[in-house]
């Protein structure tokens, strides 16, 4: 009996491995997928939310198209960065809800500021606009003047480091509070080259720090130490004295040069004495 009950034991146990065995493909398939993106991107890295403060502002690299789900009446942020020499220009586009639902004109705006949260003036661009009841959409863009490696405290230049761009809707109706819209922003910007460089340059670009790390963690017991952003230009940050206005510099000098042996020997004459006439 004793050994009828144990073959029957080890036939169940054997039965159930079977069972689990074929059930794993099942549990595998039915898992979370491992990539799936749950920092807000989407497969490609684009960010697909955008922060409500300068502290949660999305970063964004340049180039690069990021989207965002709100309701109307949020302020969204978003953060990218901009080096010296580089002109800025920021778009952004507001799919609205659909114009069965909506009542009145809606104006939206969007503004940049710089690592020192001033607010930068458009040099050109449509910077505020007022999208119709029937509108499906509204489009924006601000262009910056072009940054400079260093500038006078007392001015608001815009400098080399994290730039913010907010966005939200400045006119709305009261029934169009907190209807949902889609928001899409991009940010790219264009060398202007030695035409813009000047006698200077800040020491660091101004990023600000986005979090506290532990001192402890850091080997350092004394304070705290600032977390900087990530986003930086694919190139890097300029030393601030490089630029092709040496170049051109180096040409004209040259130039010059060559123009004054050409006047030179020109002018000099044949080098000989002029003959002295007879009976002088």
């Amino acid at each position: 009996m004793r050994i009828r009950r144990a073959l029957k034991a080890a036939a169940a146990v054997s039965a159930a491995g079977l069972l689990m065995l074929g059930a794993a493909p099942a549990l595998a398939d039915s898992s979370p997928s491992a990539t799936a993106s749950g920092d807000g991107s989407d497969d490609g890295g684009a960010p697909t939310v955008a922060g409500t403060s300068f502290r949660t502002a999305t970063e964004i690299e340049l180039g690069q198209d990021a989207t965002a789900s709100a309701s109307a009446g949020d302020y969204l942020y978003w953060s990218f960065p901009a080096d010296a020499e580089q002109r800025p220009t920021v778009k952004a586009t507001v799919k609205l809800p659909d114009s069965a639902q909506r009542e009145g004109a809606q104006t939206w705006q969007i503004d940049v500021y710089d690592g020192l949260r001033r607010r930068q003036a458009c040099q050109y661009g449509a910077q505020t606009r007022t999208a119709a009841t029937d509108a499906a959409s509204v489009e924006l863009s601000c262009t910056l003047r072009t940054v400079r490696a260093w500038s006078e405290p007392w001015a608001n230049d815009p400098l080399p480091g994290t730039y913010y761009i907010r966005l939200t809707a400045t006119g709305l109706p009261a029934s169009g509070l907190g209807m949902p819209v889609e928001a899409e922003v991009r940010a790219d910007t264009k060398d202007i080259g030695g035409s813009a460089a000047v006698d200077g340059s800040l020491s660091k670009p101004l990023v600000p720090g986005v979090a506290v790390t532990d001192p402890e963690e850091d080997g350092d017991s004394d304070s705290p130490v600032a977390a900087l952003s990530d986003i930086d230009p694919d190139d890097g940050w300029s030393s601030g004295w490089w630029t092709d206005r040496w170049v051109w510099t180096a040409i004209g000098g040259l130039l010059a040069a060559l123009a004054g042996i050409g006047g030179y020997t020109l002018t000099r004459g044949s080098g000989r004495p002029s003959r002295v006439p007879p009976g002088a």
